[in-house]
């Protein structure tokens, strides 16, 4: 069969960037745990404020399997767990600090 002339190769790094933070709030969960200094899931949830416990949870969890954040559980009763940006978290801050930038510069005129 014929590849049609329209066929546009794919970007795999590309893809597997938005595979990875696709998710509705895993980059504004990563702002707030690098920049905000919100590092417990009531904090993020409150800070969020849209987001529900069991999406805030999910999106976490695919953040910490993917290797962005690591989760600390000091074991206490009542729960206490922190998230954490791993190396690979870091390594996004100046991802984060461009697009702001871009933000401020092309997305807030006329607001």
């Amino acid at each position: 069969m014929k590849k049609s002339a329209l066929a546009v190769k794919r970007c795999k790094t590309v893809s597997t960037i938005q595979k990875i933070l696709g998710g509705k709030w895993k980059i504004e969960i990563i702002y707030y745990i690098a920049f905000e200094d919100l590092h417990r899931f009531g904090e993020l949830r409150r800070q969020i404020g849209e987001i529900t416990e069991s999406s805030l949870t999910k999106q976490l969890r695919e953040l910490e399997a993917d290797g962005f954040i690591s989760r600390y559980d000091y074991k206490e009763v009542p729960p206490h767990v922190e998230y954490h940006l791993t190396k690979l978290g870091k390594s996004f801050i100046p991802v984060f600090e461009h697009m702001k930038r871009w933000g401020e510069e092309y997305l807030t005129e006329g607001e």
